[in-house]
């Protein structure tokens, strides 16, 4: 039987756990590079901050190279910097290693293929298919890999050429919480030769301190610093800075549903919103449908993870869509979410409008939302749970057309959410807790439910 190695983004798991062991990794790596095509071309190699990133890239690059491939490492960087590597350098594909979002303990691995895209998952089915039939390979346990710092140094003068010439974000103060992560090298770099006064703080990684009490994981800490600093805006990366979360000069978090408002109304405004239409999730806040509507901007929804929105806006001819976590992609722009991107795209609409951010938002409005967690021992489909969809069409016809329910695993911990929108925040709470309550009772884990905050962007902590 075929194991199951990859989730909803790449592969994840404790350090020296499997599938984060040497033997797994770096068989997925001797796999990926056989199956990325002929020719000589490299496999790019980059990650985030994390003290066991170094081990990790030295297993790949071993594994790589037995493959018959070369390795280029572009060090610490963002995902978003693999990704635009290697369409820069005509690769033929990329490996990140981070966790993204998740404590240092963790780590893991994205690969990209020759076009830029997180890889397609039937790629990642190959690789698990001919990792179950050939096991190990056995290369050289380290492989030897000598950092390019020019390799960031290019894609932060990419990020600076896809903004608006001129310094567009001077008159701007910003302040920025890098997450001790990849984005942490390079925030008061972009921001400042963009113009803008930047404030950085959590910039100073020490390999166990990425995400840890802050980033966009913990918006607390950008909120406070943003209005400590007087800053007409704040910013949060995640520990790759594939996203970023922002908040006005009051310190109000702007997730990703607000930021595609701003953005996609921006856009449409100058006509160029092809179609009128953006993506996002199914997690997405219905008040990010009603706040376009008056925009004359469709919604197209798609199912959670920034691969399947960036796969539908491919598919539909769509140039902006996102997640409600800060994943926010533009495809005039770049392949993937890109953190540092996001940030300086929205602040340069901030400063060309003369507005502030607050107002520039102000025509959203949030329904009341509930997200809900239970940790379950395994992940039985879950139309087959006991009572399960008798609760659900229960809580459904309460609401009727003025809310809705979504249920769904995570693809990295053995979670089950329960989300519910509706117009009353106290009652989505009580009907949240009586679909939690069955799913606990016949999936539960040590009868443990995890309760989330109303109204937080999905994939804040670990998800």
């Amino acid at each position: 039987m075929t194991r199951r190695l990859f989730g909803t983004d790449g592969m994840r798991a404790v350090f020296g756990t499997p599938p984060l062991d040497r033997p797994t990794v770096q068989a997925v790596g001797y796999w990926f590079a056989r199956l990325s095509g002929e020719g000589a071309r490299p496999i790019i190699l980059g990650g985030d901050t994390r003290g066991s990133r170094t081990e990790i890239a030295g297993w790949l690059a071993a594994a790589i190279r037995a493959a018959g491939r070369d390795v280029r490492s572009a060090g610490v960087v963002p995902t978003p910097a693999v990704a635009w590597l290697v369409t820069e350098l005509g690769a033929a594909g990329g490996v990140v290693v981070s966790a993204s979002h998740n404590p240092y303990t963790d780590n893991g691995v994205k690969l990209i293929g020759a076009d830029g895209f997180k890889v397609d998952p039937s790629v990642e089915s190959s690789i698990e298919s001919r990792v179950a039939e050939h096991g190990d390979v056995d290369p050289d346990r380290n492989g030897v890999l000598e950092d390019e710092p020019e390799l960031a140094d290019r894609y932060l003068e990419h990020l600076t050429a896809s903004l608006p010439p001129d310094q567009p974000l001077a008159g701007l103060r910003i302040a920025v919480d890098a997450a001790n992560g990849a984005g942490a090298p390079y925030a008061g770099r972009l921001f400042a030769g963009l113009g803008a006064d930047c404030a950085v703080t959590c910039d100073q990684p020490d390999g166990r301190n990425i995400n840890l009490d802050c980033g966009s994981t913990c918006t607390e800490r950008i909120a406070a610093f943003t209005r400590a600093t007087g800053s007409d805006l704040g910013v949060a990366l995640d520990g790759d800075a594939d996203r970023a979360l922002l908040c006005d000069h009051r310190g109000r978090i702007c997730d990703g549903d607000i930021l595609l408002y701003v953005w996609a109304t921006h856009l449409a405004a100058r006509g160029e919103l092809p179609g009128r239409r953006i993506v996002a999730t199914t997690m997405s806040n219905m008040g990010l449908e009603k706040a376009l509507e008056a925009a004359k901007v469709d919604v197209v929804r798609c199912g959670v993870g920034d691969r399947e929105v960036v796969e539908v806006m491919r598919r539909e001819g769509v140039r902006l869509g996102g997640e409600q976590s800060g994943h926010l992609v533009d495809l005039e722009l770049g392949a993937t979410g890109d953190g540092l991107l996001t940030a300086a795209a929205v602040a340069a609409i901030v400063a060309a409008s003369g507005r502030t951010l607050a107002d520039l938002a102000a025509g959203f409005g949030r329904f009341p939302q509930t997200l809900r967690n239970v940790k379950v021992r395994e992940k039985q489909p879950l139309e087959s749970v006991p009572g399960l969809s008798e609760a659900v069409a229960s809580v459904e016809r309460e609401l009727g057309t003025s809310g809705r329910v979504l249920l769904r695993y995570s693809g990295t911990e053995p979670l089950a959410r329960v989300m519910i929108e509706g117009p009353d925040q106290k009652r989505i709470e009580e009907l949240c807790s009586r679909i939690a309550t069955v799913l606990e009772a016949e999936l539960g884990l040590h009868g443990t439910t995890v309760p989330r905050a109303p109204a937080r962007p999905e994939g804040c902590g670990r998800c």
